[in-house]
C-alpha cells in the first residue's frame, strides 16, 4: 500500500487573516504598532495537545508575504506558522514546517512542552524573520532531534521586549536543546535575545551541529533590556563552515518605542561551553560586553576549532571574565584566566584532607 503525505498550505492573501492584540510582552506587533495577523495554527489556553504526523508537512507559502513585507506593503506584524500561547503540555514531533510568513514555531508563556523530530525549512536568504523555534517565557522545555535551515535565527530563546517583558515577568527557563542540527546563513543556530527582558535561565544546549552558517550560538541584549541571562551550558557544540563561533553582543540597540529605560541593563553571567570543536571557521569566538553589562563568570573548557586563517586576535573579548580549562585552540585572549585542572584537584583533596583532621581540643 502506498505512502500518502499530508500537505497544508497556508492562505496568502492577509485579507483573509484575523486580527489578533499584540503580544503582552512586546507591547505592539512587533514590526507595527497595534495589532498582528494570525497564524496558521493557534492556541490559546490549552492542555495536553499534541500536533504530529508521518513527516506530514505545513507550508507557509511565505513567499508573498515575504515580498510584501520587503516592499512595505503590509500594515500589521505577520503572524508566525504555528503559535500556541497560555498552555502546557504540549508535543510536537515527526512533522515538516516550511516556509513561515514570519517565525515557524512560537510557543508564547507555556510550560512542559516538547518538540521532537520537527523539520523546519525556509530559503536561506531572502526569507525574512523566518525564525525555526522562539520559545517566549516557556519553562520546562525540550527541543531534540531536529533538523532546521531557516532565514533567521534557528532557534532563539526570549522573554520579552524591554520594558514590556520587564513588566509581564515571565522568564525563559530550564530548556535542554540537543542532537539538533541547524543552518543560519543571515543569523545564528541558536540565539538568546535580543528580547529577553523578562530573563532567561537554566539553558542547557548539547549535541548541537551548526553548519554552513554565519554565526554559530550568540547571546544578544542591549541597554533597555533589563532582565538577565544567566546558568547557560553548551556542551559538545560542532562549528562547521561558520563565519563566527561563538558570539556574545551587547549593543543590540532595537527597541519597541521610546518607552524604555536607558538603565534598565540585563545581567549576563555563568554561562559555560565545553567540547567546542569544529572547522572551517573565520573567528571562533567574539564576546563583547561593555562597562555597563560585563559578562561575568564565563567558562571555556577543551575548545578546538580549526580555522580559515592566520589572524590575530581571532579570540575576541572586550568585558568579559571568566576561566578557561584543559586545551583552547586558538589561544584564549588574556582576561580570561587560565585554570589548571592537575591544580584544581590537588587543592580539592588538600582541602578535604584538612577537613578530615580529628582536633581534640
Amino acid at each position: 500500500m502506498a505512502e500518502c503525505w499530508l500537505i497544508l498550505l497556508i492562505l496568502q492573501d492577509e485579507k483573509y487573516w484575523p486580527l489578533m492584540p499584540p503580544l503582552p510582552s512586546y507591547g505592539y506587533g512587533r514590526e507595527h504598532i497595534g495589532p498582528r495577523y494570525g497564524s496558521l495554527i493557534h492556541g490559546q489556553n490549552l492542555r495536553d495537545v499534541v500536533i504530529t504526523g508521518h513527516n506530514g508537512t505545513i507550508n507557509g507559502q511565505g513567499q508573498t508575504w515575504w515580498k510584501k513585507y520587503r516592499q512595505k506593503l503590509l500594515n500589521h506584524t505577520r503572524g508566525p506558522l504555528v503559535q500556541i500561547m497560555w498552555s502546557r503540555d504540549i508535543v510536537i514531533s515527526n512533522i515538516t514546517l516550511r516556509d513561515s510568513p514570519f517565525w515557524t514555531l512560537h510557543p508564547y508563556d507555556c510550560k512542559n512542552v516538547t518538540i521532537r523530530n520537527v523539520t523546519i525549512l525556509a530559503p536561506v536568504h531572502d526569507a525574512p524573520n523566518t525564525d525555526g523555534i522562539d520559545p517566549d517565557s516557556c519553562e520546562d522545555m525540550l527541543i531534540e532531534d531536529c533538523y532546521i535551515s531557516v532565514g533567521d535565527d534557528g532557534i532563539a530563546i526570549k522573554s520579552g521586549w524591554d520594558q514590556y517583558g520587564i513588566a509581564y515577568r515571565q522568564p525563559s527557563k530550564n530548556i535542554r536543546i540537543r542532537n539538533v542540527v541547524l543552518q543560519s546563513m543571515v543569523s545564528a543556530g541558536i540565539s538568546i535575545g535580543s528580547e529577553m527582558s523578562g530573563g532567561v535561565s537554566g539553558v542547557t544546549v548539547e549535541n548541537v551541529v551548526v553548519w554552513n552558517s554565519r554565526r554559530g550560538v550568540r547571546i544578544k541584549t542591549a541597554p533597555g533590556r533589563g532582565g538577565y541571562v544567566q546558568d547557560i551550558s553548551y556542551h559538545n557544540l560542532t562549528l562547521d563552515v561558520v563565519r563566527v563561533g561563538i558570539v556574545i553582543k551587547t549593543d543590540y540597540n532595537e527597541h519597541p518605542d521610546e518607552g524604555y529605560d536607558p538603565k534598565a541593563v540585563p545581567v549576563l553571567k555563568d554561562i559555560s561551553f565545553t567540547s567546542i570543536h569544529g572547522q572551517g571557521v573565520r573567528v571562533p569566538v567574539r564576546m563583547h560586553g561593555s562597562e555597563e553589562i560585563p559578562v561575568r563568570n564565563v567558562t571555556f573548557r577543551d575548545m578546538s576549532v580549526g580555522i580559515t586563517y592566520k589572524k590575530k586576535h581571532i579570540f575576541q573579548c572586550a568585558f568579559v571574565y571568566g576561566r578557561v580549562i584543559g586545551t583552547i585552540f586558538p589561544a584564549p585572549c588574556d582576561n580570561l584566566d587560565r585554570y589548571d585542572e592537575q591544580e584544581r584537584l590537588v587543592k580539592r583533596s588538600a582541602a578535604q584532607n584538612a577537613t578530615d583532621i580529628d582536633y581534640d581540643f
